[in-house]
């Protein structure tokens, strides 16, 4: 199995986003949201639109079976708004094309390889990818490894830093510039 690393291009990331924005709505904000809060896509998958309150997302984890709640930005606040309008609160927020049911991890992989194969990535993406790619951009921003590690429910600092690729991002930067 290849490692799989967040995407660390912003610019590639909203070039991601302009493509999945006129694929499908539904697709562009599974990808929106889960870059923007951090979910596991096991919890993202399965939010309903009753989930999402003016400020929080609230759920229990799946994995953790504890209680959360992740801050809305104003812009994914306002992107959910949009997106909510019209559908009932106990609908799933990414709904399966084949019935009633939230979308299959299978499916979010299926959209993240064609993301993949559209913009001929050699980075292997994935499900985690949404995650990691929020975790590298929160750590990069603000330098607080602590707080990430809570949001991630990580017992150790080093696990959070090793899951966002930043240990090897580093050995990478001091390797580069070492010559005997």
């Amino acid at each position: 199995m290849k490692e799989v690393y967040p995407i660390k291009d912003r610019d590639l990331i909203n070039e991601i986003k302009k493509y999945l924005a006129i694929k499908s709505r539904r697709n562009y904000m599974l990808f929106s949201l889960g870059i923007n809060v951090g979910l596991r896509i096991s919890d993202l998958r399965m939010l309903k639109v009753k989930d999402i309150t003016d400020e929080y997302i609230k759920i229990i984890e799946i994995k953790t079976n504890k209680t959360k709640n992740f801050l809305i930005t104003p812009k994914i606040k306002k992107e959910l708004k949009i997106y909510t309008a019209g559908m009932n609160e106990e609908e799933y927020l990414f709904l399966s094309r084949k019935g009633y049911k939230p979308i299959s991890r299978q499916q979010v992989s299926n959209i993240l390889k064609d993301v993949q194969m559209h913009f001929n990535l050699e980075m292997s993406i994935n499900t985690h990818t949404l995650r990691k790619t929020f975790g590298y951009h929160f750590y990069k921003q603000y330098k607080d490894v602590v707080s990430l590690q809570k949001i991630y429910n990580h017992s150790d600092p080093k696990t959070t830093l090793r899951y966002i690729g930043i240990d090897q991002e580093d050995i990478d930067k001091k390797i580069k510039n070492f010559y005997l």
